[in-house]
């Protein structure tokens, strides 16, 4: 079995996907929620055979920025086809009460003018949070910008280390199926991936 995700035709998904609008698009079931990582080889060899995040690559100062959206992954590492640094993609199977956690608790990275009434205010609450939120466009499966915008959540300090070794429940290198469904971007009546549905909108 190549993958222990649900795949479903792009087609199909997008004809019931929110076209605009904050939209979390993830794969998910009552107890998880699948989300996306980019890595080295060696990096991502470490993750899969210990079912966890770490090695001697794995960077625990830096913020370690987590996607529900498999487009939104694709375009950040442009299918597999940018460098070595994102040479392997993983799907991780998080659970799903530290995901709302880490949602709850996200700080936007740029100025929130409803949430903070000063500049101040909020580079205060970024300075004092470890979970940082962007909602970036979303694209399509050849990289074109879309109206609805798509979360990706980073994550430092001790949120990231229980991430890393508590909260994840199974890793697995999905790069095959990246490398195989990449062929048919421009053919997206047999393009197959992940199944997503909207999973919480902000």
């Amino acid at each position: 079995m190549e993958t222990s995700l649900i795949l479903e035709n792009y087609a199909a998904q997008r004809a019931v996907w929110p076209e605009e609008g904050r939209v979390i698009l993830a794969q998910h079931d009552a107890e998880h929620v699948v989300v996306y990582q980019a890595f080295h080889p060696v990096t991502a060899a470490y993750a899969v055979h210990h079912q966890r995040l770490g090695g001697p690559r794995y960077s625990w100062t830096r913020m370690s920025w987590i996607k529900p959206g498999f487009l939104w992954m694709m375009y950040r590492c442009g299918w597999l086809t940018k460098d070595e640094q994102q040479g392997r993609v993983l799907a991780i199977w998080l659970d799903r009460a530290f995901f709302d956690e880490v949602v709850a608790r996200a700080v936007e990275s740029g100025w929130d003018r409803e949430r903070f009434a000063s500049r101040e205010a909020w580079k205060a609450a970024v300075g004092a949070s470890e979970v940082r939120v962007q909602w970036d466009p979303d694209h399509d499966p050849m990289g074109e910008k879309q109206p609805r915008r798509s979360i990706q959540l980073g994550l430092r300090g001790e949120t990231l280390r229980r991430f890393a070794e508590e909260a994840t429940w199974r890793i697995e290198d999905i790069s095959p199926l990246v490398q195989r469904e990449r062929a048919h971007r421009a053919e997206t009546s047999r393009l197959m991936i992940p199944r997503e549905r909207p999973y919480r909108t902000a």
